[in-house]
């Protein structure tokens, strides 16, 4: 997940957009940590950002990432991967529906998906029993084509 220079330019300004958008704030730390983010090679512990971080007070606590993350996660710039408790930046637009991430066991790549179509099973089955889908996220583990 190597982004370049003005694709990553690009990135942060609409995320910029989306944040006010919503009423919220993308704070240069918020700002750092989904620059962190895009220019991981993979999917990033929060343990892992901690040390990147730059901070004026001196070496950032546990909280300040993870409330950044939580915050990159809520306004759908970035991913939580359940599985291997690691984020991801998302292609910006790309969250407001269904992700499947293919996550390789081996050297631990990531990709990201668009899942409408193939949800679209669940979604009427879900909307048949009374209950609306916002988002889903699906995590299928595997070989990638480098590693097999």
């Amino acid at each position: 997940m190597h982004h370049r220079h003005g694709e990553r330019a690009a990135q942060i300004l609409e995320a910029q957009r989306r944040c006010q958008a919503a009423g919220e704030s993308l704070t240069p730390l918020r700002q750092r940590v989904l620059e962190l983010l895009l220019d991981a090679h993979g999917p990033a512990k929060a343990y892992d950002l901690l040390p990147l971080l730059d901070h004026d007070k001196g070496q950032a606590k546990p909280p300040t990432i993870y409330r950044a993350l939580d915050f990159l996660v809520r306004l759908g710039l970035a991913h939580r991967i359940e599985s291997l408790n690691a984020f991801v930046a998302c292609d910006v637009g790309a969250c407001a529906r269904s992700t499947i991430f293919l996550i390789c066991e081996k050297c631990g790549a990531v990709e990201e998906f668009d899942a409408g179509h193939a949800l679209v099973d669940l979604s009427e089955a879900a909307r048949r029993d009374g209950f609306a889908i916002r988002r889903t996220m699906i995590e299928a583990q595997g070989l990638c084509s480098a590693c097999q």
